[in-house]
């Protein structure tokens, strides 16, 4: 994606990026390399690539975490330069607070930025019955199960208003019907919230079945190899659509892509 692609209407953009380390031994490798990416207002895209290929390094540059080596990173049409309060990120890991329980949680982010107790608990209260734990706000994370903290953590990242969500891995460590389940209250939020999501996935089904767009990496140092325009109809049922003819035939697709992907990557370790 050239430049010149990129426009001010775009609510993230990734402009000829690269990202450079140091090993532990002093050599320096990059994890990105002329990497370009935009993100329109209320799109929701998923990354996928083998691992190791810079999806999470790519989160962290939009959040502000970490700085490109070259290139440019720029949110809401500025340069990154720091941590953005407008952005929200749900780790793969839990991130509450085990000392609190899920209402003084979810309204931990309103009250850090100087909300009165009073409406953030009326906000809380309203977001905690969105997720369907109207039941639990007096809970604490370790009488939740797996599912349920997640939905804490929505419900925590949502109320604060974001106008773009970083996801990593969110629903990994979830069993199968949990997972459907937490895509299905996802999107629901999603569509309300109108935010622009970047999802990073190592599951296929699930980022055909959640994005507008599919943005396959390439082995690190990584670079798009190809975006596929995921164009089934919304609201989606994520249980049923994974039988849909379209599903099948772009999750064959970007298979086909990520199979040369990590077969490339084993043809150059082997020096072939």
């Amino acid at each position: 994606m050239a430049p010149s692609e990129f426009h001010s209407q775009s609510a993230i953009e990734l402009i000829n990026v690269s990202r450079r380390f140091l090993s532990p031994q002093g050599k320096s490798f990059a994890t990105l390399n002329d990497f370009n990416l935009s993100v329109a207002n209320g799109e929701f895209i998923a990354l996928v690539g083998p691992t190791g290929c810079g999806k999470s390094t790519t989160l962290n540059l939009i959040t502000g975490l970490g700085k490109p080596s070259s290139g440019e990173v720029r949110v809401m049409g500025k340069r990154v330069e720091g941590i953005d309060p407008q952005i929200g990120f749900v780790f793969q890991a839990d991130a509450l607070f085990p000392w609190r329980n899920v209402l003084d949680n979810v309204i931990a982010g309103p009250l850090f930025r100087g909300e009165p107790r009073k409406d953030a608990v009326l906000r809380g209260r309203d977001w905690i019955n969105r997720v369907g734990l109207a039941a639990f706000e007096g809970h604490y994370p370790h009488q939740l199960s797996g599912g349920m903290r997640k939905r804490v953590a929505l419900a925590q990242t949502f109320i604060n208003r974001p106008k773009i969500l970083l996801m990593d891995e969110p629903f990994s460590a979830l069993d199968v019907q949990t997972r459907v389940q937490m895509h299905e209250e996802l999107l629901s939020l999603w569509s309300d919230a109108k935010a622009s999501v970047v999802f990073v996935t190592h599951d296929l089904e699930e980022a055909i079945g959640l994005a507008d767009k599919v943005y396959v990496l390439t082995s690190r140092p990584a670079t798009i190899k190809s975006v596929y325009e995921i164009n089934i109809p919304r609201p989606r049922v994520i249980s049923e659509i994974r039988y849909d003819k379209k599903f099948i035939d772009l999750s064959r697709l970007i298979w086909r892509d990520l199979k040369e992907i990590v077969q490339s990557g084993n043809s150059v370790a082997q020096g072939g």
